[in-house]
């Protein structure tokens, strides 16, 4: 008797990404269909088509199965016509959150759609695999399960095969407190929560194998604040340097948690925290209410701790978000002192609630995924246009490590940071900007060119070379050389070379001295600029050196001393 072959097939946005999915589902195949082989295969969008349509059909399956989102739907629907013309006695099973909108698309006869999770699917759906007599559609509902649990999915074997060198996704609860109606999670109500002596086991397996990247998918993970918070005590008392990544509700937080939060170790969480607007009216039309006033002092809270990276959201094209109030959500954002400004625009996706007042918001939106918005009842096109190359420039000046100095001088300044970004904007349309490598060179002189006009442009241009150097770079790029900056970096090296005692005690010693300047770079800055970096007052301009060693922060920034 031959051994029927089954491959699970993901196709994920990047190789480090993983899909959680597959393993639920070889799982289940394997506790209902015995004497089947599985074989998971994991795809990234960007892979040749061709190559991939030949893994898949090698050794003739006799089924397939997709995880289907929005990301690779598309992909997935090219792959579903094709395998059925190459493959015409397989039968492809679509499963995920897009998998109904691709069942409707590719219409009857090519594939069998799955809603909902792979545990609650029923004992019907595996006798009629079995059996090559499957119908277009099967449903099931986790929350309507009478034992609603579930457990890792994952294998040790899984850690050294399928998810080598890669993000691991895991999930200690399942829904969402809340019901924001342009999520999918609003569409099923319902709230798990895994015991926390099975998520420390589940974890300790995984950690086990050092990965350098956990992401926690729990759509709320601190819903619980005292659960968050023992997860949190766990983790931070493993050895290893595994980040792992939450997502975060900004009105979840207890003084327990912050005095917490200051010990663990820069470089071990990254919290993503969801505020989408700080606008009343968008939030209430959503029914994502937060107060904003508290999310500013949490993450500014956060922030002060310089240990965790912080991610806020923030979307573009709300009910009721106009373009000043957009302006005024970013500016409220920007001076919360995240590192990460994530702004994405708004999508409206099949069977969200959000699509039952479309008419209503005036919203024309993509009809193919991701079904971004092209215009709302309060932005037109045009406005539109315009705040997503903004939100581009945003994501190309300020999400990196590149000009942290000049983002807290603005900040401390209460500068109008919309209209800064909408100015840098113009400057970088006209040169063609988006078009080219957004390197670090490439940026420092368009905010060069942005600056020229203002009275502290001379301050400026000292904070971009401070970050400059900051970030290991050994030359000065020829937008920030001013009359006689080149050679007085030099002179500098060379007076600090013969004043300097033979030895300075944590520095340098008399044999590692020529290395030390060797290395190194030194560079005058006047008082105000030292200030603005973060140094002590000392009424006059004083020189910086920036070595070769990084710190251990959030940015490892080369380290400085001030001579």
């Amino acid at each position: 008797m031959t051994t029927e072959l089954i491959k699970i097939v993901g196709i994920n946005g990047r190789f480090i990404h993983s899909c959680l999915a597959l393993f639920y589902v070889r799982n289940e195949l394997e506790k209902y269909c015995h004497g089947f082989e599985n074989e998971i295969i994991q795809f990234t969008i960007n892979d040749n088509y061709y190559q991939m349509l030949l893994r898949l059909t090698t050794n003739t399956p006799g089924y397939i199965f997709f995880s289907a989102a929005i990301w690779n739907s598309r992909v997935i629907e090219q792959l579903v016509q094709d395998l059925n013309i190459c493959l015409p006695d397989c039968t492809i099973v679509i499963g995920g959150p897009q998998a109904d909108v691709l069942g409707k698309s590719l219409g009857p006869g090519l594939c069998t759609i799955v809603k909902g999770e792979i545990e609650a699917v029923g004992k019907k759906f595996y006798q009629d695999l079995v059996a090559k007599n499957m119908t277009p559609l099967y449903e099931g509902s986790f929350f309507k399960m009478k034992d609603c649990s579930f457990e890792s999915p994952y294998r040790e074997v899984d850690f050294s095969s399928h998810l080598e060198n890669r993000h691991i996704y895991y999930e200690s609860s399942r829904g969402c407190q809340f019901a924001c109606t342009y999520c999918l999670s609003s569409v099923e109500r319902g709230l798990y929560h895994k015991s926390l002596v099975q998520v420390e086991a589940e974890l300790g397996t995984i950690l086990r194998y050092h990965p350098k990247v956990v992401r926690f998918i729990d759509r709320t993970f601190n819903d619980v604040p005292a659960r968050a918070l023992a997860i949190w005590e766990f983790l931070a008392a493993q050895e290893g340097e595994t980040l792992f990544h939450f997502e975060i509700a900004p009105d979840r937080f207890t003084e327990e948690m912050f005095n917490f939060l200051a010990t663990v170790d820069c470089g071990r969480f990254q919290f993503e925290i969801g505020i989408q607007s700080t606008h009343r009216p968008s939030l209430e039309a959503v029914r994502r209410i937060i107060d904003s006033a508290q999310a500013h002092d949490i993450v500014v809270k956060l922030a002060g701790f310089e240990n965790i990276h912080l991610h806020i959201d923030l979307i573009l094209g709300l009910p009721f978000e106009t373009r000043e109030s957009f302006a005024g959500s970013f500016r409220d954002l920007f001076a919360m002192g995240a590192h990460y400004i994530q702004m994405g625009l708004l999508k409206i996706l099949p069977d969200t609630p959000i699509c039952q007042s479309v008419e209503e918001f005036e919203y024309d939106y993509c009809a193919e995924p991701p079904y971004s918005i092209l215009k709302t009842k309060w932005m037109d096109h045009d406005c539109l246009n315009e705040l997503y190359w903004f939100s581009e420039c945003v994501e190309k000046f300020m999400n990196n490590r590149y000009f942290i100095t000049l983002w807290r001088y603005l900040r401390r300044r209460e500068e109008n940071i919309f209209t800064f970004f909408t100015d840098l904007l113009t400057v970088c349309l006209e040169s063609g900007f988006f078009q080219l490598a957004p390197t670090q060179e490439l940026m420092t002189e368009k905010l060069n060119e942005l600056i020229q006009g203002r009275e502290d442009k001379k301050l400026i241009r000292e904070l971009l070379r401070y970050d400059w150097f900051r970030c290991g770079y050994r030359f000065m790029p020829d937008c920030l050389i001013s009359h006689g900056v080149k050679e007085q970096l030099q002179e500098t090296k060379g007076f600090l070379y013969r004043i300097l005692p033979v030895e300075i005690e944590g520095i340098y010693r008399k044999g590692s001295r020529n290395n030390f300047f060797k290395k190194a770079i030194f560079m005058r800055m006047s008082n105000r600029a030292l200030l603005e970096c973060g140094f002590p007052e000392t009424g006059k301009a004083d020189c910086v050196c920036f070595l070769r060693e990084r710190e251990k922060n959030i940015y490892k920034l080369n380290k400085v001393l001030l001579f």
